[in-house]
Order: C-alpha cells, then sequence, then structure tokens
C-alpha cells in the first residue's frame, strides 16, 4: 500500500492562504535544514527535502495551486506531480548561502545544468451548459513550440551534432577570480563561448535555425468530468513544451468557461428556472410537469400557490466533479401568467368572478392596505 502524502501546507508549515513571501520563506528555512549536500547519506533528510521540494513547487505555481485547493492529492495524482519533476524548486547551497551572506558566495548560485521540466501552457475552452453539467469528449487544437522533427531537436543539422563546448568543457559555467573585501573570490558567470548551453552548434539546422524547436499544431482529445464550471482548470499531462536539456514536457492546462442556458441558471452545483403557471392552476392547484436539465418531472402544485413560490426537486442538479454520483439541487420558481386577450365574455365572467370575493381572499392585499391606512390615516 502507497504511503499517503501529507498535506503540502502542512509540510511547509504554512497557511492555506499564505504568500508567496510566505512560502518562500518556510521552503528555503526546509531546504537549509534537509538539503542533501548538507545531509550526505542521511536518507530521512533527502526524504524531507524531496517532500518540501515538491510541496513548494505545486504552491507557487498558480495553476498547480488551484488544482491542490480543488481536488487535493487526487487532483495531482497521475498528472505529473511527483517530487522527481520539480527541478524549478531546487534550490543549490550558492544560492541560500548567498543570501545569508550577502552574495559573497559568487552572487545569486550555480547555473542549473541538468534537466528542466518544459513550460506549462493554457488553453481556454467554453463549453455548452449540458457538456459542462454531464461531461463530454472534445477534440483541441494547440500550436505550441515542440522539438524539431527534422534534427529530432539537437538543432544541428542532418549528419551532424552538438559539440562541447571546448571553453567550458559543456559545463556551461566558467570560473573567474574576483578581488572583494574579503579577497580573492571565485565568480561563476555564463560562458561566453556557448551562452551557457555548453554545447555549440557548428552547423545549425535549416529547419529551425539551430533553436532545436519549430511551432507545431496538434489536435488532442480530452475527456472532459461532469460538473465543470467557468474557471475550473483541468491539467493534461506532458501537453505542454519540450523541457530543457532532456527535462519532460510541462503541462497543458485547460480553463473553462460555460455558456449560458436559455431556461436554466446555475449556481455551483444547484440548477434554477422559472416556471409560468395559469390563474387556475395557482388558484386551484394542479399536477404540471416541472423541467429538470435530465427531464421533466411529474409534482403537484398546492392550491393557493403564490406568485415566486418555489419547488425543489432534490439530487436533480448538477454533478459533483469529485463525487459523480452526487448532484446538488433542482429548484422551480413560479410565476403567475395574466391572461391576455380576453373576449368580451370573458371579461364579464371575470368581472362576475371578482364581486364574489373578499379580503379572506386577498390576505396580502387586506394586510397591505391596513399598513398604509395606520401610516396615513383616512
Amino acid at each position: 500500500m502507497a504511503e499517503q502524502k501529507r498535506d503540502y501546507y502542512e509540510v511547509l508549515g504554512v497557511s492555506k492562504g499564505a504568500t508567496d513571501d510566505e512560502l518562500k520563506k518556510a521552503y528555503r528555512k526546509l531546504a537549509k535544514q534537509y538539503h542533501p549536500d548538507l545531509n550526505p547519506n542521511d536518507k530521512s533528510a533527502e526524504a524531507k527535502f524531496k517532500e518540501a521540494n515538491e510541496a513548494y513547487a505545486v504552491l507557487t505555481d498558480s495553476d498547480k495551486r488551484r488544482q491542490y485547493d480543488q481536488f487535493g492529492h487526487q487532483g495531482m495524482d497521475g498528472q505529473g506531480f511527483s517530487g522527481a519533476g520539480f527541478s524549478g524548486a531546487d534550490i543549490d547551497l550558492g544560492d541560500l548561502f548567498g543570501s545569508i551572506f550577502g552574495g559573497a558566495f559568487g552572487g545569486g548560485g550555480r547555473r542549473r545544468t541538468g534537466p528542466e521540466q518544459g513550460a506549462n501552457l493554457k488553453y481556454g475552452l467554453s463549453l455548452e451548459f449540458m457538456e459542462a453539467a454531464f461531461g463530454v469528449d472534445k477534440t483541441i487544437s494547440i500550436s505550441k513550440e515542440d522539438n524539431c522533427d527534422v534534427c529530432s531537436g539537437s538543432g544541428a543539422a542532418h549528419g551532424t551534432s552538438p559539440e562541447t563546448c571546448p571553453t567550458c568543457k559543456g559545463a556551461g559555467r566558467i570560473q573567474q577570480q574576483t578581488q572583494t573585501l574579503f579577497g580573492m573570490t571565485m565568480v561563476s558567470r555564463d560562458c561566453p563561448s556557448c551562452g551557457g548551453k555548453g554545447t555549440i552548434i557548428r552547423t545549425p539546422c535549416t529547419a529551425c535555425n539551430g533553436r532545436g524547436r519549430r511551432i507545431k499544431k496538434k489536435d488532442l482529445t480530452i475527456h472532459i468530468p461532469a460538473g465543470v464550471n467557468t474557471g475550473d482548470m483541468m491539467p493534461i499531462k506532458g501537453e505542454g513544451e519540450p523541457g530543457l536539456r532532456g527535462g519532460p514536457y510541462g503541462d497543458l492546462y485547460i480553463q473553462f468557461k460555460v455558456n449560458t442556458h436559455p431556461v436554466f441558471e446555475r449556481r455551483d452545483n444547484n440548477t434554477f428556472c422559472d416556471v409560468p403557471i395559469t390563474y387556475a392552476q395557482a388558484t386551484l392547484g394542479a399536477d404540471i410537469e416541472l423541467p429538470a436539465i435530465d427531464g421533466n418531472v411529474m409534482t403537484h402544485i398546492k392550491e393557493g400557490t403564490q406568485p415566486f413560490d418555489t419547488y425543489t426537486i432534490r439530487g436533480r442538479g448538477i454533478p459533483f466533479k469529485n463525487r459523480p454520483n452526487t448532484r446538488g439541487d433542482h429548484t422551480c420558481r413560479f410565476v403567475l401568467e395574466v391572461p391576455l386577450h380576453l373576449t368580451d365574455v370573458q371579461k364579464e365572467q371575470l368581472r362576475q368572478f371578482d364581486t364574489t370575493l373578499s379580503e379572506r381572499n386577498y390576505q396580502k392585499r387586506a394586510s397591505f392596505f391596513k399598513k398604509v391606512k395606520d401610516i396615513f390615516g383616512k
């Protein structure tokens, strides 16, 4: 059985409303305490460092943090949110010690030379009301930077390959001695020959001009679960841009916008609609069909139903994303429709009927005018 992960906020020791500065401060404290370079051969410290690394990477990425706050670790599982992929959260000792001693150890830390995960992408997708309510499969087209298929991402022309930079021997950085207040200090900077890449391309690929990347169009078929709403974001693992130096692809985030419906309104997982009823139905009561998002429901409205009275049908609203078998409620509001285009006979019948009514039949009207009389007198 897999070990249950701790809450990311608990790992860093911060509240759920923590700011980026608070997250960074908490992470630096843990990184200094558990960094593998400071705790050689200590598996426990290494595990805690990776745990903090993972938590920091999620909570400082606005998209991933929103996904985590909505779905917890369940939303991260299978979506590329593992500790090993969070190169973006790595802090080396040069950076940590530089923050303590004011940059006397190289002014900003070492340049990362290992694999880095690629950039995440965002795609806005409009859904019809019912598609968002019950889920749908959609095919979308995205344009993004991807590895050049002519040179396989190397940037070098066919039959050639990038060469190791002779100046930095592939490190991408060179060391220089600099006189400081503390004496002679070794300072690291980008290699001027390769621009920090560690390699030099003598014959660039003509398809991508030596960049190793080209803009490509890609069609994706995705399954959208029931219950998504405007503003929700769904991650698609590995459909972002390619990583650097052999790093993994970033992720694609689908952000939804749900279109309005001509009959139904949605508030979170509850749905609403107005239902016109006749004067006779409101007065005498009636068996009528009420519309819900998945079909009509036969019900009885009581005698003496008033305008804007409501009737709620439990469990006939929008499914919950993380509980697909549980749904919100559906509420109908009754709107009294006054008849138009009456004939002379109908009008006379209505006048005769009205003469048979009293204040007992119109309690709201009687109460209203009594209050007016009490205020203004006769």
